[in-house]
């Protein structure tokens, strides 16, 4: 059984940005999840991965950046997006003291979260990413990953083989370089939200869990949690 529960969270003086707290009936640990550059914390996609998870123990402090809480579509700067994700690791340390903390993000959050520890570390455990966007599409390249060099943490990535913002081989590459650190799950026939077309013989449903279930044997094998 889990529960949810609506939040705020002050990112810088009086502003403060929506949030939302799923929690299973006993988490191992907690994640604080950012949202991509196009949608909110809201999404389906990542209602799903948050429900996923929930299933399976781990419970998910979902966030709005400044620019979706105030209705714009222009993300932030990314000072603005890094200084939100530490705001709100911070207060999911003061809210749930006794869990373990990681933190993470679909796609463009997912790299502010990294981004935010990279220049000065935050106090979790390891970085999930779904979908992390290594490059724009049809510009392959591998530089919005250079600042995870920087971040001494275990990183789980997970990533499907159709993303046009992420090459399977130069993310096995990125991989590579990072060595034991970096641990890449890829979703054959998933797409940027890591969804499979239907001709693929796969349902959706099973592909969620197979996501979740990458994450929760992550935490067990990588953090011990």
């Amino acid at each position: 059984m889990t529960r949810i529960s609506e939040t705020s969270i002050a990112v810088r003086n009086d502003r403060r940005v929506s949030a939302l707290l799923l929690e299973p009936e006993e988490p191992r640990c907690l994640l604080v999840f950012a949202h991509g550059a196009g949608a909110g914390m809201g999404h389906a996609t990542i209602e799903t991965f948050a429900c996923g998870v929930a299933t399976l123990g781990i419970a998910t402090l979902r966030f709005q950046f400044p620019y979706t809480e105030t209705g714009r579509r222009r993300p932030d700067r990314p000072l603005v997006l890094q200084r939100s994700v530490r705001a709100a690791v911070a207060h999911a340390k003061a809210m749930r003291p006794e869990l373990p903390l990681i933190a993470g993000g679909r796609s463009m959050g997912g790299r502010m979260a990294s981004g935010a520890d990279a220049s000065d570390s935050l106090d979790v455990a390891g970085f999930v990413f779904h979908a992390f966007p290594l490059h724009p599409p049809g510009k392959p390249g591998t530089s919005r990953a250079d600042h995870l060099s920087q971040v001494d943490k275990p990183l789980l990535f997970l990533n499907g083989t159709r993303d046009r913002l992420a090459d399977p081989e130069l993310l096995a590459g990125v991989r590579d370089r990072l060595r034991s650190r970096a641990t890449l799950h890829l979703v054959e026939g998933g797409d940027h939200s890591l969804q499979v077309l239907k001709r693929s013989g796969r349902r959706q449903e099973d592909v969620d869990y197979e996501v979740a279930e990458a994450v929760s044997e992550w935490c067990r094998e990588v953090l011990g949690l």
